[in-house]
């Protein structure tokens, strides 16, 4: 390959994701995404990337720059995650690689990044709202964790806020909630948004529903959960989905008033595009709106899924598109 190539990740607790690309034209490719659980490190898991990119074009050099999108907080020089063993030391991996600058982002901030270059072909929106143009826009998601981070669009380009937006508090709203709340609390101390938007989240609900209701706990994995919620084979099931739907409506409603994000909110994720048609049909919408005598407010901001194929690449590429 003559031109440059940059080096992308995406790296969740579940699954790192690797892509090259050009930050010219915006081009994509050679894509792979590996199991963290399967990989000791990340290193391996980057040798592995560089190995397959190597067998596809016989290619020698290492990348000229890159950018990691990482699932824990990105200031450090030592990155280590929330959800999975791996750590990353930043200087030592540059130096590796013969990078001049190794960038290292929030995977959440990635998906900021991402919204600024979103077309319609990217989303499908639930309910009503017009997004304006330059205005702040929310971005959360449910995977393995609950991502959150806010972008500031501007004819001069986009910043994005992270954090970590998904470990405040769980405010639970009717007698229902309540009861889950207090259920989670003889298994935690604290419990946060994520303890309940999240594939362990589901796990929670559905387990805190089934104590509630005297019922059987049949199913294992998140997986599981979702799979007999779409088929109604499992009222329980039925139920802690609609729970989940209820509660990411509540935390997105609340992200749209603190930013102020007549841009859209937009949700990413693993989970919620594989619920879509159940989410739209849920009370989502109706919990985001539901903020008494905000209510009109926040009609006029759309709520949007994104279904575009590795939001969290493309959201690296934009980030280094924005830093030339």
């Amino acid at each position: 390959m003559a031109k440059d190539w940059f080096l992308l990740a995406d790296i969740g607790g579940t699954n790192a994701r690797f892509a090259l690309g050009d930050v010219g034209s915006g081009d994509m490719l050679h894509f792979l995404t590996v199991s963290v659980a399967d990989h000791p490190s990340f290193t391996a898991a980057l040798q592995k990337y560089l190995a397959h990119v190597r067998s596809l074009d016989q290619w020698e050099d290492l990348p000229v720059d890159g950018c990691l999108a990482v699932a824990s907080p990105a200031e450090r020089e030592v990155i280590t995650f929330t959800n999975s063993d791996w750590v990353i030391d930043r200087k030592d991996l540059a130096f590796s690689l013969r990078l001049p600058r190794l960038h290292v982002i929030n995977d959440f901030a990635a998906i900021g990044y991402a919204s600024s270059g979103f077309s319609a072909a990217d989303w499908i929106q639930v309910g009503e709202g017009e997004s304006r143009a330059n205005r702040p826009i929310g971005v959360l998601g449910p995977g393995t964790g609950l991502g959150v981070c806010g972008v500031l669009p501007s004819p001069q380009g986009v910043s994005v806020i992270a954090g970590e937006g998904g470990h405040v508090d769980f405010s639970p709203v009717g007698d229902e909630e309540i009861a889950i709340l207090r259920r989670l609390l003889t298994r935690y101390r604290r419990v946060s948004a994520e303890r309940l938007l999240s594939g362990a989240g589901l796990q929670n609900i559905y387990w805190a529903l089934t104590e509630l209701r005297g019922s059987e706990n049949r199913h294992a994995t998140p997986a599981d959960i979702s799979a007999a919620a779409l088929s109604g084979e499992d009222p329980v099931a039925v139920e802690t989905l609609s729970v989940f739907c209820r509660v990411l409506g509540g935390v997105a409603g609340n992200l749209a008033l603190t930013f102020g994000a007549h841009g859209g909110i937009y949700i990413a994720g693993g989970i919620v595009p594989r619920i879509f048609d159940f989410l739209a049909q849920s009370d989502f919408r109706e919990r985001f709106l539901a903020k008494g005598r905000f209510r009109d407010y926040l009609n006029e901001i759309p709520t949007r899924v994104v279904t575009r194929d590795n939001p969290g690449l493309f959201g690296a590429l934009c980030h280094l598109q924005s830093q030339r």
